[in-house]
């Protein structure tokens, strides 16, 4: 008989004109590797917040049963007592704290009521030894990389003597390196007895890693596959989580025309006076008409710097080189003068830099051209209106009503908001720095079938992206970059991974 470390029976979770979960079932055995799977929306995360107690006892019906007992959070250190740890996406660290506070912090290690620093030292850097971090646990959290501080919060877990431990889109903004790291280090917590359920959208990483994986999908439970049956692999998961086969992630464009150039740059460099060093080296490339350029690389290899010096500048970058639009060379000295140019950017960062997330689908999607749906300085609330249902609907936003907060809505659907808003500009040219981060695997689809839609109609697209097959399935050529440097130019029909990382790792 099973040995559950967990059992949520009927969870239903409803929101001001949502049932967000609608009696999802979900049990874990200990010591396994349970990843929670869905599209964006499916309700992993509210499952989380309910089994944390961010969502406490009461706002919620069912029942949550952990080693053996019916629960009743009313808050999350409710949880953290008995031994769950939650880690979000976005690390819930003091960036001007060092390491070893960011710890032990609110869980201090105390002799008669007075904290005792250097024990706490001690047993941070324990702790740092068990992930397999070796930095100086005094260091400040803001000097660390993004994947040393997913360690950091995996450690501070630990010492709170986690038995089951959550991690939600643990490697969404990690490298190859760092995500291969971070999945070794669960599997070593595993074979210490650590019980942890993974919410990824990486079905490769689901495949390499999960003992079991339950698919959520529109607030239910559909399914829980076993590795061990063979039923973890990402055909099948795919059919669940969106209902549907998908036989090509990658939907081809049948005719594919090119015109002229409409974007060359030539000996192009870019010099950040913060860093005291280039972030981009004579760059050269071209963009035709009706065309998808992939900029690979790793993360560091200037690929966003690029994209942001040719878009304005806003980094205040000291620039060299040519930049021609149309066949005419231009000096684009701030944002609004690359939008007048035809140029449009959907940021890689939309919760930070893309997003008014306090806002409503509705300002968000007129933003970046307000003169679209003004009169005399005046905005026209049923012009705005009409635009924001224009794009709530060609590009299938999900949401209640362009009145929903943006703050509301799942990734997928941010990401529709954000190229709406860009939309909106009629751009000629469309940079899209990592268009799909962060998204499940059908909402992936639908943002390709929109780029395929616009190149259709007349735009080109820079993509800058980090997941190879992406570059490889979607780009008409591909430019790879490293330090700064573009290393060379592969056509798709004769690119591989291979071909790539050789480039990007000169």
């Amino acid at each position: 008989m099973a040995d559950y470390i967990l059992e949520m029976h009927d969870i239903t979770k409803t929101f001001p004109g949502v049932k967000a979960l609608s009696r999802v079932n979900f049990k874990v055995e200990k010591g396994e590797i349970h990843c929670l799977i869905g599209e964006n929306g499916a309700g992993k995360s509210t499952l989380m917040k309910v089994l944390s107690g961010v969502y406490p006892h009461g706002e919620y019906e069912g029942d949550i049963v952990y080693q053996g007992k019916i629960q009743q959070f009313n808050k999350i250190s409710d949880s953290v007592d008995v031994g769950i740890s939650i880690i979000y996406q976005e690390l819930a660290l003091f960036p001007d704290l060092s390491v070893y506070e960011n710890i032990y912090i609110g869980n201090e290690v105390k002799h008669g009521g007075v904290i005792n620093w250097n024990q706490t030292i001690v047993k941070a850097k324990q702790m740092l030894d068990k992930v397999k971090l070796k930095v100086n646990p005094e260091v400040l959290i803001k000097d660390l990389g993004v994947g040393r501080q997913q360690l950091v919060e995996i450690a501070k877990a630990l010492s709170k003597h986690v038995k089951l431990l959550i991690l939600d889109e643990p490697t969404a903004a990690l490298n190859e390196d760092d995500s291969e790291n971070l999945l070794e280090l669960i599997k070593a917590l595993k074979s210490e007895g650590i019980t942890c359920i993974m919410i990824s959208h990486k079905l490769k990483e689901v495949v390499a890693i999960a003992d079991k994986a339950t698919v959520l999908r529109d607030g239910q439970t559909i399914c829980t596959l076993d590795a061990k049956k063979g039923e973890v692999e990402e055909r099948t998961i795919i059919k669940h989580m969106v209902g549907r086969e998908i036989n090509d992630i990658y939907p081809k464009r049948p005719d594919k025309q090119m015109g002229d150039n409409v974007l060359e740059v030539h000996n192009w460099s870019a010099y950040d006076a913060q860093l005291g060093r280039y972030v981009v080296k004579k760059a050269d490339f071209h963009l035709r008409k009706g065309e998808i350029i992939g900029l690979a690389g790793l993360m560091g290899s200037g690929r966003t710097e690029l994209a942001l010096s040719i878009f304005g500048n806003p980094k205040n970058y000291k620039l060299s080189g040519d930049l021609v639009i149309n066949g005419q060379p231009k000096k684009l000295k701030h944002t609004s003068d690359a939008i007048k140019e035809g140029l449009a950017y959907v940021t890689e960062d939309r919760k930070g830099n893309g997003l008014f997330l306090i806002q409503d689908i509705t300002h968000n999607v007129s933003a970046a051209k307000l003169n679209g749906v003004a009169n005399k300085g005046i905005i026209n609330d049923n012009e705005e209106i009409k635009v924001a249902e224009h794009y709530k609907q060609s590009l299938h936003i999900k949401a209640s009503s362009i009145e929903q907060l943006v703050g509301k809505l799942s990734g997928g659907n941010q990401q529709k908001v954000s190229l709406g808003k860009w939309l909106f500009v009629t751009p000629n040219v469309l940079i899209l720095d990592e268009p799909t981060r962060g998204i499940d695997v059908g909402a992936k689809f639908e943002i390709y079938s929109v780029m395929n839609t616009l190149i259709d109609q007349g735009l080109s697209i820079i993509m800058i992206s980090s997941e190879l097959g992406e570059v490889l399935g979607m780009s008409d050529r591909i430019y790879v970059m490293a330090e700064g440097e573009i290393k060379g130019e592969v056509s798709t029909d004769d690119a591989n991974q291979e071909k790539i990382m050789e480039l990007a790792t000169q």
